[in-house]
């Protein structure tokens, strides 16, 4: 695997495999890699020849009080877990490659970055729609793999690549999770031993508002009763539990089209996200 982090070196390599006619496969993470991000990587190898895996932690989607300078990080476990999962290419670039002196565009989203994470850290998908449009262009992409795990986000970056015409186009993977049922995170490592097993309510709530969906109950009451078992799961902050539809992240009152169920919680100092289909 070749590790590059300078712009130029990386477009002299996509051209190299584009004069030869390969397709690239795009996997953008921040780093601290987990199987859910290998499962990325695995499914990309599937859908190009060559593969290109981003580690950059993007300080335009974080708030002054969130933890950008305490993000977990290791490049060297992450370069060997890539190795092994056969990825072609690491482009791990300073801030200074993907937002070079001068550079004065900003992206304003709207449509599925409103609400649910959008209310919570409202910086959070004008940063994730430029880092992602920084890269798909960087990396001369085809397609880019992310995780349905940030299932919102996903729905912004779909959006950004219609509304702007990039040529590429987004696939995602499921969720990958614990043997409880806990989702695959990299801020999962703050936490603690107890709170490691309490988070698990996380995913055991999401799955009792797919069930009381299905029964046909209320999305208001059904995420409501979810609410109150994780608050009584020692969660000591719920942000939201909700019921979105699928094609275009609208809410819904009841469960009379796919959906998805999107929840986040804060655990200690610890916020959890996840979400599940209905």
């Amino acid at each position: 695997m070749r590790l590059i982090r300078d712009a130029a070196e990386l477009r002299s390599a996509t051209q190299g495999w584009r004069s030869g006619g390969d397709r690239i496969a795009l996997v953008p993470t921040m780093g601290y890699l987990h199987a859910g991000h290998l499962a990325l990587v695995a499914r990309a190898r599937q859908l190009a020849p060559r593969v290109i895996t981003t580690i950059f932690v993007n300080p335009t989607q974080f708030a002054p009080h969130e933890d950008l300078g305490r993000y977990p990080r290791d490049e060297a476990g992450d370069i060997a877990k890539l190795e092994a999962a056969g990825c072609d290419l690491l482009f791990a670039p300073g801030v200074e490659t993907v937002y070079p002196p001068g550079f004065a565009t900003s992206i304003t989203m709207r449509g599925p970055a409103e609400g649910l994470e959008g209310t919570h850290r409202p910086q959070m998908f004008a940063g994730v729609a430029l880092v992602c449009t920084r890269l798909f262009g960087l990396c001369a992409a085809d397609v880019a793999v992310f995780g349905e795990k940030d299932w919102q986000q996903v729905m912004v970056v779909r959006q950004v690549v219609r509304d702007l015409a990039l040529p590429l186009t987004i696939e995602t993977v499921p969720t990958i999770r614990a043997p409880d049922g806990l989702a695959l995170s990299s801020r999962n490592a703050y936490l603690g031993a107890a709170e490691r097993q309490q988070a698990t309510a996380m995913h055991a709530a999401l799955q009792h508002v797919v069930e009381r969906l299905r029964a046909g109950a209320a999305a208001a009451e059904a995420c409501a009763e979810a609410e109150a078992r994780l608050h009584a799961a020692g969660f000591r902050q719920v942000d939201y539990v909700a019921l979105r539809r699928s094609s275009d992240f609208a809410g819904m009152s009841r469960l009379d089209e796919p959906g998805r169920v999107l929840g986040a919680a804060w655990l200690g100092q610890v916020r959890l996200i996840d979400n599940l289909p209905a």
